[in-house]
């Protein structure tokens, strides 16, 4: 197992979206979490293997934060829970993950693993306050920012948006890597046009916007959100052009040639 982008392990088409999302919007944010690498056992010694899945293991990194919280002798059983968890997240069985999850947070409030991947869990389920309450947690265990464009995403879909912008700013000035940012960006632009301030979303956006020749995921991203934006605005042939660079780049992503088709280019 090793620290990896959630979309490593899920389909686009699959992400879930807060309730409150509108369009042909991305699929939502997808934050890091524990996920499988089939490697040779040797490659690590450290881990704890999962019951019934010999290539499964905890990190351990994730071992030592849940020896540290719950003692050693309870240290392998949730090893082996957490691991169990972590299936079940990748294979979108949800409520099983929160199952396993739920109590080994109680037990291991202090293991940022385990809050981290409790809060996505909730987030999937559209447990929108649950979900923020243990993103807080994570951030507040690591002062890691990497879950701030889930944080605000569940904040905009419970209607939060003074607290998404809030998020927002904390985000901005702490100059996370490019993807972190650009999801960000993208929910706080999202917000906005739900507030029916779609100027000021597709500002945000545009500012953004940056002509390189090989574009990275975030980029794409970030146009095709500003597609979207542009076509609510009644601006056919701009969203027309970004979406045909879209699919210019990455013919396989989102539903672009069908938003493309449906705005007669």
């Amino acid at each position: 197992m090793a620290r990896k982008g959630a979309r490593l392990v899920v389909s686009p088409d699959d992400r879930a979206r807060p309730t409150s999302r509108q369009g042909g919007e991305p699929p939502a944010w997808e934050p890091e979490v524990w996920v499988e690498e089939h490697a040779a056992p040797a490659a690590a010694p450290e881990g704890r293997r999962a019951e019934g899945r010999p290539d499964r293991t905890v990190p351990a990194p994730v071992h030592d934060e849940l020896r540290q919280a719950v003692g050693s002798r309870r240290a392998e059983a949730a090893d082996r829970r957490m691991a169990e968890a972590v299936t079940a997240y990748e294979r979108d069985r949800y409520r099983d993950a929160l199952r396993l999850l739920k109590p080994l947070a109680e037990a291991a409030p202090t293991a940022p693993a385990v809050r981290e991947l409790y809060g996505l869990t909730l987030y999937r389920l559209g447990r929108w306050a649950a979900a923020i309450k243990e993103l807080e947690a994570f951030h507040a265990l690591t002062g890691s920012y990497d879950q701030h464009p889930v944080l605000a995403d569940c904040h905009r879909a419970a209607g939060h948006r003074r607290e998404v912008e809030r998020v927002w700013e904390e985000l901005r000035r702490a100059s996370p890597p490019a993807g972190v940012l650009a999801e960000g960006r993208i929910v706080v632009a999202a917000t906005r046009a739900d507030a029916g301030d779609l100027a000021g979303a597709i500002e945000l956006l545009e500012r953004s916007r940056a002509k390189v020749r090989s574009p990275r995921l975030d980029h794409l991203r970030q146009w095709y959100a500003l597609a979207d934006l542009y076509e609510r605005a009644g601006d056919v042939p701009r969203a027309r052009a970004l979406f045909r660079s879209v699919l210019d780049h990455d013919p396989s992503l989102f539903d672009t040639a069908e938003r493309i088709s449906a705005l007669g280019g």
